[in-house]
């Protein structure tokens, strides 16, 4: 599997935390690092993009070597940075395996980690190249143009008006919503599934 996001030094999100999931798993991990950022449980300080191109020959490298059987999308910083990762996956859509886009654009800390142009790229160019979109409130909020939504109902009416401008399937998380259960909302075409647990 490979991840096309950024670091983060703390090992809570981004490239690290995806490597860390991918070995527990049992799933060998790649990365594409696609920026950097100064951060930790606190919050992010700083955040950096990877020249596009470079973005670019790190993704390349990997198809040039390794089976893919999944990309998943991260942090990709700014709207040059992810026009160069669509573009790489249209060239080679058949070696990306299943695209995962996890639209990463706020941290968990409220801090903005990608620029307003950059969301254009996401809606428009990798939204519909994705197999699974995974926004998590906030994030379906920003990729919709919309307003917060504050219970599951208003997550699965974004959820399925996410399908509708083009991705194949959407798991939209219900984290940020209050109560002592939450519930994750998965669409594909008319099908839906509510995934409901306790908050941890």
């Amino acid at each position: 599997t490979l991840s096309i996001a950024g670091s983060d030094p703390s090992g809570g999100a981004g490239i690290q935390a995806d490597l860390k999931t991918f070995t527990a798993l049992g799933v060998y991990g790649a990365a594409a690092l696609a920026g950097l950022t100064v951060q930790n449980t606190q919050g992010v300080r700083a955040a950096r993009p990877v020249d596009p191109s470079f973005v670019r020959d790190q993704i390349l490298a990997v198809f040039d070597d390794l089976p893919v059987a999944a990309t998943k999308l991260g942090m990709l910083s700014n709207a040059a940075v992810a026009n160069a990762v669509a573009d790489v996956l249209e060239e080679r859509r058949d070696q990306a395996g299943l695209i995962i886009l996890d639209p990463v654009m706020i941290a968990t800390s409220g801090d903005a980690l990608l620029t307003d142009d950059a969301v254009d790229v996401v809606r428009r160019r990798l939204l519909p190249l994705a197999d699974v979109v995974t926004p998590n409130v906030p994030e379906a909020a920003v990729l919709l143009d919309q307003p917060l939504v504050t219970d599951t109902n208003g997550l699965i009416r974004q959820a399925r008006q996410l399908v509708d401008a083009g991705a194949r399937a959407v798991l939209a998380k219900g984290g940020h919503l209050t109560g002592t259960e939450l519930t994750d909302v998965f669409t594909h075409g008319g099908e839906l599934s509510l995934l409901a647990g306790p908050r941890i």
